[in-house]
This record gives C-alpha cells, structure tokens and sequence, in this order.
C-alpha cells in the first residue's frame, strides 16, 4: 500500500532536546552549566524516557511535564547543582520553547506539496507540545498533534499507536512512522507501522521484536522515502 500518512515522534525526533541545556550554558552567568550542560542533557533525556517506561509498567500514569520535571531533578542533583532553584525554572522555560531541527521546516513542506498527511503522535502533554510546534512555527504544516494523554499511557503502547488510525481512517501499513528512539521505532514496526529510525547518534540497533524498515542520521530524505515505499 502506497504512504499516505506521515507521524512524528517529537521529543529527540523533529525537536531538539539537547537545545535547552545548550542554550542555558551560553547565556551570562552561567559558568557552573558550561562544564556540565552535556551531561545534563544526557541525564536529562535518559531520566525522563526512563521514568514514562517505568510508570506506563507500573500504571501510575502521571502527565509528560512531570516527568520532564522529575528527570530534571535528577541531572541536576547528579551534576552538583540542585541547589539553583533558578537555574531549574530557566531550563524547563527553555524546554518549553525548544527549537527544530534545521531540516525540519523543508522536509515537512514537501511532504505538504506532495499531499501527505502530516502528524506528530508523541509522549508529550498537550501544552507541552503546543509551545514547541509554535515556537518552532511548523503548526501549518502539521495536520494534528496527537498526545498519549488521550489514551494515559506512554509508548510504546499499542493504545498510543492505535491513535493514528482513529485519527486518520488509514491502515497500519499506509503510516510512515518516524522516530529517533530506537525502541519507539522498533515497537511502531512491531505494531505495522512502516518505521524510520532517525539515529543521530549512530547508536547499535535496539534488540526488539520490530526493525525499523529504515534508518537515516537525519530527517532530510524523510519525502523520498514516502514516495518510494
């Protein structure tokens, strides 16, 4: 079946996570963060994708934004600086603006030229991914922006990737379904989704029960690939 819908992760994927704690460790000020901003990022992320796992195993769902709160907390106690009240509220202010990746604008304008249903299907809280999507100006380009809070589970459950069909009327096997987390394009594959693994980080391949049909260090060649699968 031709691709006539195209679904987003967001966190990692169209938006860059690492921006907020590279962006805080350059404004005045900030000499304690310059040093250690990479690290926090990294704990950050990690924590953050940890503690949606370990809630969705243990059904103590709680909303995206405390978890990103939660995982802040943690990288910054484990980089000495939990001690900044004021550090931690500038951080989350800038999580909330976090900018696109630069091939992101053109890509989703292409997949817009050639007709194609555009969506983002992500972890996020509804707020959350308003504020990125606005301030990364790509909200015409996107056909819907579908949070897991409709369903009260993180990915990778199948409830989450159930709400790209109720949403569009479209099978499985007619989603492009893009991800920079491994595991979340493992488990679309597994779910029949036809998956791309955005892997900028040139990481192993996760060892789950789905392989993504495809794997690209950046979203560029995003269009071709939909067209040709």
């Amino acid at each position: 079946m031709p691709i006539t819908t195209c679904v987003f992760d967001a966190y990692g994927t169209l938006f860059d996570v690492s921006a907020a704690a590279r962006d805080a460790a350059d404004e005045p000020g900030r000499d304690a963060l310059k040093a250690k901003w990479g690290d926090i990022a990294r704990d950050w992320r990690l924590k953050q994708l940890e503690y949606s796992w370990l809630r969705a195993a243990a059904g103590t769902h709680t909303d995206f934004w405390q978890v990103t709160q939660d995982g802040l907390d943690w990288a910054l106690e484990a980089a000495g600086l939990a001690d900044d009240p004021e550090l931690r509220e500038r951080l989350l202010a800038l999580y909330r603006e976090l900018s696109a990746y630069p091939e992101v604008p053109a890509m989703l304008a292409k997949l817009k030229q050639r007709d194609l249903a555009t969506a983002i299907l992500s972890n996020g809280a509804p707020e959350m991914l308003q504020g990125a999507v606005g301030s990364a100006g790509i909200g015409e380009q996107l056909d819907a922006v579908l949070s897991v809070e409709d369903v009260g589970v993180f990915k990778p459950a199948r409830a989450v990737y159930d709400m790209v069909g109720r949403c569009f009327g479209c099978p499985p096997e007619q989603v492009l379904f893009v991800s920079s987390n491994g595991w979340d394009a493992g488990f679309a594959a597994a779910y029949g989704f036809v998956t791309v693994w955005v892997n900028r980080a040139g990481a192993p391949l996760d060892r789950l029960p789905g392989r993504p049909a495809h794997v690209l260090s950046d979203l560029t060649t995003i269009p071709e690939i939909a067209a040709d699968a």
